[in-house]
């Protein structure tokens, strides 16, 4: 009778056992055995999308499976950020964390369809990447100083373009605005793409974007760099100097863009994901495209990029609130 009692007591054990999320099971030895999907919250061509290809390049095969870029762009990225929050957490979906989804969105939209620290499991930060304040060369100001000094002489005429109201590049903007009491006109666009169209043909006077995306531009004369977001001087604009020099420490040390699981997934796996991400990141063709970006690496833990995370929540939120940005 007790040797019965036993094997049924084990028998139960076993059935409650696999009756567990299937997401238990992903982080056994197999994983990966199916291609893993990474979700980027911008549309392509853009820096998310660049970094995420190139980390996608060379950890499927440290993996063993391919990493498949998917495009999920809108809102800020608040769309693809909501569709990796809301995946299966077997390891099989995963997506980049950028300072738009997890830094400016939860500090600015009210009605944000996901929590950026709840809703995530952050495997790791993978690189930095220094954005620029530029003007149109039709802008008569040589340096930052210069260019606020013709702001503070002429309040509300400049004009600035950013992705749309309550984006990354309207907040800093804002913040900037603020710490260097000016004010330019806000010109929201519906995307990063037509505000820069409209900044090299002259119908708004400046703008901040990613370095990469308006490198050539700049290199060709048809757009002045006159600052960097940044830990230091971007390589390839050695003359620009960062806030961060100009005085404007507050306005922080530049965008990331990083790796994020749904919350709930296998820490097995995510160690999994993070090793391989690490190894990627030391790959010399992956070093060369870093460089030829001007990224920096930011490979860390999980817990390290968590905190990464709660700081920029928290500089965007005093940003919003002093600038009295919000998004219904």
């Amino acid at each position: 009778m007790q040797l019965r009692r036993t094997l049924l007591a084990s028998v139960a054990a076993a059935a409650a056992l696999s009756a567990l999320a299937p997401a238990v099971f992903a982080a056994d030895a197999v994983y990966p055995s199916r291609p893993i999907k990474l979700i980027v919250p911008f549309g392509a061509g853009g820096s998310t999308d660049m970094v995420a290809r190139l980390l996608a390049e060379k950890m499927g095969p440290i993996l063993g499976q391919a990493v498949v870029i998917e495009n999920k762009g809108g809102a800020g990225g608040s769309i693809g950020a909501s569709e990796i929050a809301k995946s299966a957490p077997d390891g099989y979906t995963i997506g980049m964390a950028t300072v738009s989804t997890h830094g400016a969105n939860p500090a600015i939209m009210t009605k944000l369809p996901y929590d950026a620290k709840k809703d995530f499991a952050p495997i790791t930060n993978v690189m930095s990447v220094p954005s620029v304040f530029v003007v149109h060369p039709s802008v008569p100001a040589k340096t930052m100083k210069e260019f606020i000094a013709l702001a503070k002489a002429h309040p509300g005429k400049y004009t600035f373009a950013s992705p749309g109201t309550g984006s990354l590049g309207h907040a800093n903007i804002e913040n900037f605005m603020n710490l260097a009491g000016i004010e330019l006109l806000h010109i929201p666009y519906k995307g990063a793409g037509q505000a820069l169209t409209d900044a090299l043909g002259g119908q708004v006077n400046a703008m901040t974007d990613n370095l990469p995306s308006s490198l050539s531009n700049i290199q060709a004369g048809k757009l002045r760099p006159l600052a960097v977001l940044a830990f230091k001087r971007a390589e390839v604009l050695p003359d620009v100097p960062t806030y961060t020099e100009l005085g404007y420490a507050q306005m922080g040390d530049g965008g990331w863009f990083g790796l994020v699981a749904p919350a709930g997934t296998p820490k097995a796996v995510i160690a999994k994901l993070n090793a391989a991400a690490h190894k990627a990141m030391q790959d010399p063709a992956y070093l060369a495209k870093q460089k030829e970006i001007s990224g920096e690496g930011m490979a860390n833990t999980p817990e390290q990029f968590a905190k990464q995370i709660d700081t920029a929540i928290a500089r965007y939120t005093a940003v919003a609130q002093r600038a009295n940005i919000k998004i219904n």
